[in-house]
């Protein structure tokens, strides 16, 4: 197998199971917490580990899930930092944390994982995101809508910041959008589930 092709597989292999380690599930787990799966959603990513009512949780599966992506990048970079590389340690790791192997294939929607991955690229568009995320969820505690208006101004940041990634944060926001197919359907029709940030629960 010629040198360029192992290295994809490389970072493709460890990317996707980088991204599959399941952060919800077992921070919940090892909490003795009840198993997030069969809670709120039934979503493995953070918004739906503080509907635990534990904030502890839910910061550690943000920071994990986010790592996740950063960590990939990173690590593909070592290998070989070029744009093919990079492209494929992305979308590889957010397919894991997508599709995780260890969990049946039912895992997050990503929007974590992909946050991780754009601080890898530019940290300025990924703390922008990040405000505009927050900003949304405070003052309509709808995560999904904040990540839906963070992701779509993603790919403009990009152009600013680092315009050679631009095409690789538009694929990022259409993966957002299409995790989100269900959580487009209940704000049109209004019953999406909004976050609770005042609950706090320590077990």
């Amino acid at each position: 197998m010629p040198l360029i092709e192992s290295q994809i597989l490389e970072v493709l292999l460890f990317s996707y199971l980088l991204g599959s380690f399941p952060s919800g599930v077992v921070f919940t787990k090892i909490a003795g917490s009840t198993d997030i799966r069969k809670m709120g959603s039934g979503n493995i990513g953070a918004t739906n580990v503080l509907r635990t009512g534990n904030k502890f949780l839910a910061f550690l599966t943000l920071i994990s899930d986010l790592g996740k992506g950063l960590l990939a990048i990173k690590m593909a970079n070592l290998i070989d930092p070029n744009m093919n590389i990079t492209l494929v340690a992305s979308l590889s790791c957010l397919a894991g944390h997508i599709f995780p192997i260890w969990i049946k294939f039912k895992g997050g929607k990503g929007v974590a994982t992909a946050i991780g991955i754009l601080f890898a690229l530019s940290w300025q568009t990924a703390l922008i995101v990040i405000a505009i995320w927050s900003i949304i969820a405070a003052i309509s505690r709808y995560s999904s809508l904040a990540a839906l208006t963070a992701f779509t101004i993603a790919p403009l940041l990009m152009t600013i910041f680092e315009n050679k990634f631009q095409f690789l944060a538009f694929c990022l926001t259409i993966i957002i959008w299409i995790t989100h197919k269900k959580n487009i359907k209940r704000l049109l029709k209004g019953q999406e589930t909004k976050i609770n940030l005042r609950k706090n629960k320590t077990n």
